[in-house]
């Protein structure tokens, strides 16, 4: 399968009412098909929220995503 299409699949899945615990480290790939987000450093996370809440949280990106 190709790595292109395997979030695709991931977002149906989910689509179809499937719970996915996805761990994933491309950042662009977790926002589009995720509908909460966690962060995580030094094993306790320090964000929990919306894909659109992380975008709005400069600090936690800067600090956590280096973005």
């Amino acid at each position: 399968m190709e790595a292109k299409a395997e979030p695709d699949l991931i977002a149906e899945i989910a689509r179809r009412g499937v719970a996915i615990l996805l761990v994933e480290q491309k950042l662009s790939i977790a926002m589009r098909i995720s509908h909460r987000v966690y962060v995580m450093g030094h094993g306790k996370i320090v964000f929990e929220g919306s894909p659109d809440d992380l975008k709005a949280n400069s600090a936690v990106r800067k600090e956590w995503l280096e973005v």
